[in-house]
């Protein structure tokens, strides 16, 4: 058992290293057999049993195939999510930092990863594998406990799991714990053999998560939705924007900013620009004015290098629940994972107006989330001559359309042309704001139903896959009956 030990952890440090580790170590395939599961994790100590590629000799299967959607990380995700040597104390994202009007509070610190781990024997699968889709955290789960920290590293125990970092989530109602798994077990396997334990709430992949920004004159957009430039105003109206870092020197946010949250502070700042971009859309102030001149920006970083991972972006959705905000955007897509559902769904009942990018991956890509998620207003982009960016995503769940084809925006310490359907939804989440300042009474369900009802009808008749209700009718939607 030492010399087995001695193999696994060996093979767990050559796949942190991106060293010989093939992307079929983690499979999502609930047909596998369990003998196949162990080829493809090189961790069955019968190594002459399987093939080459990872498959099961004497006619148990064909040979392994990378058939799932698990990656190997960047290194922006590596350095997010550390496996440090047994007893170091890991940089743990979800313990973010606040700041409002000049003034910091930092969160208690996240409890520090649990030591040596000791497979559990016996461990039996409570439902078939997972079939995972979209990219994910390969050697990470996230599960959701009604109870403490002592639960919590019971758990772990049971299953041979490390626990790296559990926070209680406002708006999931209980604790959520991001369990590493050290011994090569995929990801699919775990979330099935937690099933059969009835101190686990819910049990999902750490998906991972990327900003909806295409390759990239004046800004058209308020003629084509109806906004009186000299008359938009979103004064007061709390709006938090999930995206990247931004630069508050760039003198379109001056007075834009009420509020900031880091919800990875040990990974360093990098890029600032799609962050910047999409919160001077909303409550730009100068030159390069935004929909919602005077709307109050409360800004949660969880993205570096274009991509986040789910834990950091429950973490920025509570924080920003936190602020009693009306408007939440995100301008952002990746799978769909329930545990975020869940925090959408949470966050309308408690009147948000959830605005989110239906994504920039083109016509025949799965839904993208947290857009297609019942609840959540998802935009697509049009051009100034109301032509859908080519780009979009396309479904029955896009809600409605808004300019997002080269626009100017801040950028930086500057101003850039921009492009995709992150813009769109900014360009949405500053029109209802401006809803929101003129009836400040106004529901969720009545900007939702005043949109849907009052959008130019663009492509075919009635709502359609393409641009949802049609192109956004603000001046329409603000005179519409609740």
């Amino acid at each position: 058992m030492a010399a087995k030990a001695v193999i696994l952890h060996a093979a767990l440090l050559a796949a942190a290293a991106f060293v010989a580790a093939p992307a079929s170590a983690q499979t999502n395939d609930p047909n596998l057999t369990q003998k196949q599961l162990d080829c493809l994790d090189r961790t069955t100590a019968a190594g002459g049993d399987c093939d080459k590629d990872g498959g099961a000799r004497n006619g148990d299967a064909t040979p392994g195939t990378a058939t799932g959607g698990a990656v190997f990380l960047p290194a922006l995700i590596v350095d997010l999510f550390p496996n440090p040597p047994a007893g170091a104390a890991p940089q743990t994202p979800a313990n973010g930092t606040s700041s409002s009007n000049g003034s910091s509070t930092t969160p208690p610190p996240a409890p520090a990863p649990s030591g040596p781990v000791t497979m559990p024997q016996g461990l039996n699968l409570a439902e078939p594998p997972r079939a995972i889709a979209g990219e994910f955290v390969p050697d990470e789960v996230l599960v959701t406990v009604g109870a403490g920290a002592g639960v919590v590293q019971q758990i772990a125990n049971s299953f041979g799991l490390q626990v790296r970092s559990q926070r209680q989530s406002l708006l999931l109602g209980a604790t959520l714990v991001r369990f590493g798994i050290t011994d090569g077990r995929p990801v699919g396997v775990v979330l099935a053999q937690l099933a059969a334990d009835g101190r686990t709430q819910r049990r999902e992949p750490n998906h991972i998560y990327s900003l909806q920004q295409a390759a990239g004159i004046v800004n058209y957009a308020f003629e084509r939705i109806a906004l009186d430039a000299k008359q938009a105003s979103g004064e007061n109206v709390r709006v938090a924007v999930i995206d990247t870092g931004i630069d508050d020197s760039n003198p379109a946010l001056a007075g834009v900013i009420a509020g900031q949250y880091d919800a990875m502070p040990n990974v360093p700042i990098e890029k600032r620009d799609h962050g910047t971009s999409v919160d001077g859309l909303i409550a730009g102030v100068g030159p390069l004015e935004g929909m919602a001149p005077g709307a109050k920006i409360y800004h949660a970083r969880a993205f570096e290098g274009g991509k986040s991972t789910m834990d950091v972006i429950l973490s920025a959705l509570d924080w920003a629940a936190e602020q009693n905000v009306r408007i939440i955007n995100m301008s952002f897509v990746g799978p769909k994972n329930d545990l975020l559902g869940i925090a959408c769904w949470n966050a309308r009942g408690l009147g948000m107006v959830l605005v989110a990018a239906a994504g920039n991956n083109g016509p025949k890509a799965p839904y993208g989330y947290p857009a297609a998620f019942d609840g959540v207003i998802a935009v697509t982009a049009t051009d100034a001559k109301d032509g859908l960016m080519p780009q979009a995503n396309r479904g029955a769940y896009v809600f409605i359309s808004a300019p997002g084809v080269e626009m100017v925006a801040p950028s930086g310490a500057g101003s850039d042309v921009v492009t995709g359907t992150s813009f769109a939804a900014a360009i949405v989440s500053g029109a209802i704001a401006n809803l929101i300042h003129a009836a400040p009474n106004r529901t969720a369900d009545d900007i939702e139903k005043a949109l849907a009802a009052t959008a130019k009808d663009l492509g075919p008749k009635g709502r359609d896959n393409d641009f949802g209700y049609g192109l956004l009718d603000i001046k329409a939607a603000g005179a519409a009956k609740e």
